[in-house]
């Protein structure tokens, strides 16, 4: 069982950079792989980052793929999303994500957070 709560998100303009974070309960956390999605009006929840129990393998969905970076803190229970050169068409709910061991770039995690929202003006 694990909890999930994502930060750090807000409003920004074209071109400008947050941090998300993502705290996780309990201990283990390497066990799990992380990932983030993220959710615009009308439109489906969709990848777009995933990082393996250890760090060592990082995934991007083509449209961050150069902007945003993904990482976590083992030792703090903590995923980040970096994103940088933020566009209007980022602007979506984000939600981190927890799955007991294989990484993969699609919704089936197990454990979901309850999103922070990233508002890009123009």
């Amino acid at each position: 069982q694990v909890q999930l709560v994502e930060s750090g998100g807000g409003l920004v303009q074209a071109g400008g950079s947050l941090r998300l974070s993502c705290a996780a309960s309990g201990r283990t956390f390497s066990n799990y792989a992380m990932g983030w999605f993220r959710q615009a009006p009308g439109k489906e929840r969709e990848f777009v980052a995933a990082i393996s129990g250890l760090g060592r393998n990082t995934y991007f969905a083509d449209s961050v793929k150069g902007r945003f970076t993904i990482s976590r803190d083992n030792a703090k229970n903590t995923l980040y999303l970096q994103m940088n050169s933020l566009k209007p068409e980022d602007t979506a709910v984000y939600y981190c994500a927890a799955r007991s061991g294989v990484v993969v770039l699609s919704t089936r995690y197990n454990y979901w957070g309850q999103g922070t929202q990233v508002t890009v003006s123009s």
